[in-house]
């Protein structure tokens, strides 16, 4: 592995964390990088409590999951909100329960966050009332990324699919929109992809050859290509689906036979933590 400067400067392009797994995204200007990622990142979800163990929820479900906003503050306490209805806030007092809950082949128990919260959620997605809870990662317990990747680091997240943090480039979407564009279809925002950190100044693609991205004292290790869903072609402020797009642009040049699906970003585990903000230098560490 050799450090490869970049013909220009690569920085920091955008922060953002998803406090509620599925729904919309916060954007930081700064952020403390922890082995679990961006703050809060997936420290809860919603899960149909309807199925034993109780089975998370997403967007691929709930597209209208994009509709409703988290933010916690600095006393942990969590505030959802969605345009016309009344915002709810949930206490560190409200987690009363447990419950066991499933995200992928994952098992837990969860905090459960208790019926006004379940009703509120239920009731703003449209959803029959007792059929969704909301739950919190207990941070007493580890869910371990796969080693397969992620090695014996130890590296380990909360809710969110399997790692800690997701890597974009800007530079890679410039050159998928420009193929959307051409096949007819308009270009698409970052945020379709909900990553955590996006970077400005790598050459497009070159994601798929950086084995490590240090930031200050932060130091992201990229372990395995993020392959993309149903996700990524909802409208992350209207949660409606209007194409297929850029599923199909990315099938026709970015297909993984080896993981089965297309893939754009890249999953990445948190080597070293420490502060990062917008703007900052980032030094690339190649494979080869």
């Amino acid at each position: 592995m050799t450090d490869q400067p970049s013909p220009i400067d690569v920085t920091v392009d955008g922060l953002f964390t998803y406090p509620v797994k599925g729904m919309r995204g916060v954007t930081l200007n700064a952020a403390t990088v922890a082995v679990t990622g961006t703050p809060h990142d997936r420290r809860w979800m919603l899960v149909d409590s309807r199925r034993t163990p109780a089975q998370f929820l997403s967007q691929r479900e709930l597209p209208d999951m994009a509709t409703l906003a988290a933010s916690v503050d600095a006393s942990g306490e969590l505030t959802l909100s969605r345009p016309g209805v009344a915002s709810i806030s949930i206490r560190t007092s409200d987690y009363t329960s447990s419950r066991h809950v499933k995200v992928w082949s994952f098992d837990t128990l969860a905090e459960d966050a208790g019926d006004v919260a379940a009703h509120w959620c239920a009731t703003a997605l449209g959803q029959p009332v007792g059929s969704v809870r909301l739950v919190r990662f207990d941070t007493a317990r580890t869910r371990l990324c796969s080693v397969a990747y992620s090695g014996e680091s130890g590296a380990h997240t909360w809710f969110a699919d399997g790692y800690p943090v997701l890597v974009t480039n800007t530079a890679s979407l410039d050159n998928l929109n420009a193929r959307i564009v051409a096949r007819g279809g308009a270009p698409l925002p970052m945020d379709r992809f909900r990553p955590n950190v996006v970077v400005r100044g790598l050459p497009a693609w070159d994601e798929d050859f950086v084995d490590t991205l240090a930031i200050g004292a932060v130091a992201l290790k990229l372990v395995k290509p993020c392959v993309r869903c149903l996700v990524t072609a909802t409208n992350q402020q209207s949660g409606r689906r209007l194409s297929s797009e850029p599923l199909d642009t990315l099938a026709t040049f970015r297909n993984n036979p080896d993981l089965g699906g297309v893939t754009f970003g890249w999953n990445a585990i948190v080597v070293a933590a420490g502060d990062v903000r917008t703007g900052m230098p980032v030094r690339t560490t190649y494979r080869f």
